[in-house]
């Protein structure tokens, strides 16, 4: 029961996670560049970046985990084991998920803002 809660937990926070703005952002040459007109581009941007379905990659991720976790614990032990296996797998691949998602959402805005001809230096 208790990898019941640990589940249902991790789930609502990678859910909770997966809509916010990635910490940090492109480090960009600002040498000569209209702060004003970088503003509207960075704010495009980041709106094609909100395309990426990272919630979705969290949620492929989880079931992955969870499917592998639960095999390999069934393989080594009874039926406690695989639950708990898949648990675990399941927070593990949906953090994965998370991690592969926003990973995503960085490349769309640096390439976006490279495309409209800034300098993107990370």
């Amino acid at each position: 029961m208790p990898y019941r809660l640990a589940l249902l937990s991790a789930c609502i926070l990678l859910t909770g996670c997966a809509g916010k703005p990635f910490p940090g952002g492109p480090i960009v040459d600002m040498k000569g560049v209209n702060q004003a007109q970088y503003r509207v581009d960075l704010d495009e941007c980041s709106v094609y970046a909100d395309e990426v379905a990272v919630g979705q990659q969290a949620a492929t991720g989880a079931v992955a985990g969870a499917v592998l976790g639960g095999l390999i614990g069934a393989a080594v032990g009874n039926s406690d084991d695989a639950r708990e296996a898949a648990g675990a797998g399941a927070v593990i691949g949906g953090a994965k998920g998370v991690g592969r998602g926003v990973g995503e959402r960085r490349m769309v805005v640096r390439n976006c803002l490279r495309r409209r001809g800034y300098a993107v230096l990370n």
